[in-house]
């Protein structure tokens, strides 16, 4: 933006001198072409300003500065080194400081491998710290061990920070051009019901959302349900003959589930019901109107029950089902066939994508299309109409190499460019009983979300009984009490777990109040909330003493606490890279035992005896 302010600032004053020079364009296009470079150049400006305005606010990312320095220094000591390791991390004890440079063992391995020489590590990082630049964050650096550099950071500069923090809030580091994130998340089946397996995707996946709006970005949060294929045929034969009225009169479908259940039966043991149904699936692709009101119908019943559930838990989605998509799918295979990349096999259209050795079936040999034909078309409309710079898809592990095999044949095809636009599968293990097998119901059945979560809501409110919240609280406060407990438990005990691994599911664990636990942090969220409260002291109170004073960090426990609590942008910074969210949910715990510590050893508030003030 700078470069343009300069080159659109010369080409005014050029536009300025044409009298000058004897160039006579009319005056008209002279002023038109003057109006709109001073238009783009008061537009470049306004949002530079605005720019540097929200990146003075920005919470100052304390790991990316000390690597800037000791990037810097590095250079200074080895200017002949091409890409060398920059590894700071924050200390695990306070005797080796705050941060750590350990660059020096693999700077050592580098000069011993390229210009065969051997130098100690110690000696190496006796050099860098030699030619550590002057800086506003580093007290002093002690060199330990083989070669780690310690880092102490100055009192004043994380005084300052916190101050900063307590004045603007919590403002993440700016992301520059603000960028286009498409989720793909949750993605039941219509006529299906929810499953303990859509637990994961939902909570992940709203999750990944509320991260890239928090950092700035432009959300599109996407659920793919599977509302169209072979399966509607047998459905809709079912209801033409379960509510052959069913044009005019709403069908009392209450079990979704039992109804589905009866059409697949049905469609197992009857030949002339198999037919009626290939025969109705034909007439829904033709888009006949009555055929298209019973899919409409049945999917409204569906939606209803999966509403019902993100309201639950707070889910906010645009559904975008492969019905959307069906129209574009003979593009699609038209479009490898062009390019030459389809085969036929025994009458299926086939495309082979380098590296994978299964391939994908663009069309079936009675004409119909499949998964693989609907995903590609998604990823078409994702990249070249949504213009998404990042897409995640937040689906269970069993499904990479599928996906990967569709991503691969959209870099093939040249529909992005992994360069420029990340296409990331956010995989997860699946949801175990506390057996360690697949967690199922007494009698072996899929365990329904639904049930899962009134059983939730059951046990908060046994939990609040216990600790007699239901005698403090009114009727209104313990119904909100018992949600957040709920919900909030059982969203955290998921999150907190690494997502690539399976994870037991433990209603017990979940609800303790001791541990990485949600019931944990929500204790010790409601106490700093309770001392703020008790001192009568609100946030604008906070800022004007943030403004005037200088934070004074003298208790050790003062001092972790602070640097703790900037250690935020780092972490997020972290989590946006790897999307592993569970990093945040440990950051969280720390932070809220780091405040417990703190609150144990510095008093923050106390009563006078006499006044009860």
């Amino acid at each position: 933006q700078e470069n343009e302010i300069k080159l659109l600032t010369a080409e005014i004053e050029r536009l300025k001198n044409f009298g000058c020079l004897g160039v006579s364009p009319s005056l008209e296009v002279l002023r038109d072409e003057n109006a709109k470079l001073k238009y783009r150049l008061n537009f470049l400006r306004k949002s530079l300003q605005e720019e540097r305005s929200k990146t003075a606010k920005s919470m100052i990312n304390i790991n990316s500065c000390l690597q800037e320095i000791f990037g810097a220094a590095i250079q200074a000591a080895y200017p002949d080194l091409e890409n060398p390791p920059l590894v700071v991390t924050p200390s695990q004890q306070p005797k080796f400081g705050d941060y750590q440079c350990n660059s020096a063992m693999g700077i050592t391995q580098i000069l011993l491998k390229t210009k065969e020489q051997k130098v100690s590590p110690r000696e190496i990082a006796e050099k860098i710290a030699k030619n550590i630049p002057t800086n506003e964050c580093i007290e002093k650096v002690e060199i330990a061990g083989p070669g780690f550099i310690n880092v102490h950071l100055r009192k004043d500069f994380v005084s300052k920070q916190l101050s900063s923090l307590l004045v603007s809030g919590v403002q993440p580091p700016a992301v520059g051009k603000r960028k286009k994130v498409v989720v793909d998340f949750s993605s039941p089946n219509i006529a299906k019901e929810m499953h303990v397996g859509h637990l994961r995707s939902t909570i992940i996946g709203e999750s990944m959302c509320r991260l890239f709006e928090f950092a700035g970005y432009d959300v599109l949060r996407l659920n793919h349900l599977g509302d169209w294929g072979t399966q509607f045929g047998m459905l809709i034969a079912h209801l033409q003959d379960k509510f052959p009225d069913y044009l005019t009169v709403s069908p009392p479908i209450g079990d979704l589930q039992a109804f589905y259940k009866e059409s697949k039966r049905r469609f197992d043991t009857e030949e002339e019901f198999k037919k009626r149904a290939y025969q109705c699936v034909v007439l829904l692709q033709s888009k006949n109107p009555d055929f298209i009101k019973a899919w409409e119908l049945i999917c409204d019943v569906s939606r209803k029950a999966f509403q019902k559930i993100y309201n639950c838990l707070d889910i906010t989605l645009i559904e975008r089902g492969e019905s959307f998509y069906h129209e574009m799918m003979k593009d699609i295979v038209k479009e490898f066939e062009d390019k030459g990349y389809v085969q036929v096999d025994d009458g299926r259209k086939i495309v082979f994508v380098t590296g994978f050795p299964v391939p994908l079936t663009i069309m079936k040999s009675d004409g119909g299309y499949t998964y693989d034909t609907s995903d590609l078309a998604a990823l078409k409309h994702r990249l070249c109409e949504e213009k998404a710079d990042i897409l995640i898809y937040v689906v269970d592990s069993g499904q990479s190499v599928h996906l990967q095999t569709v991503f691969a044949a959209g870099q093939m095809i040249g529909w992005y460019d992994p360069k420029v636009t990340r296409v990331a599968h956010a995989a997860f293990g699946v949801v175990l009983g506390e057996d360690k097998k697949k967690f199922k119901t007494r009698s072996g059945d899929t365990v329904r979300l639904i049930d899962l979560l009134e059983e939730g809501l059951k046990r908060a409110m046994d939990k609040l009984k216990d600790k007699e919240r239901d005698k403090v609280l009114t009727a209104e406060e313990l119904k909100a009490a018992q949600t957040s407990v709920a919900f909030g438990c059982i969203k955290y005990a998921d999150l907190s777990h690494n997502r690539l691994n399976d994870y037991v599911f433990s209603f017990d664990k979940m609800l303790d109040d001791r541990g990485n636990t949600a019931a944990y942090l929500l204790y010790a969220f409601t106490r700093i909330r309770a001392i703020a409260r008790l001192a009568n002291i609100d946030e604008q109170m906070l800022q004007k003493a943030a403004r005037e004073e200088v934070l004074i960090l003298d208790h050790e426990k003062e001092w972790k606490l602070g640097k703790c609590i900037l250690r935020f942008p780092e972490i997020l910074q972290k989590i946006l890279e790897d999307l592993l969210l569970h990093t945040l949910c440990d950051y969280l715990y720390e932070l809220a035992t780091t405040f417990t510590e703190f609150y144990d050893n510095c008093y923050c508030v106390e009563k006078d005896r006499q006044s009860g003030e």
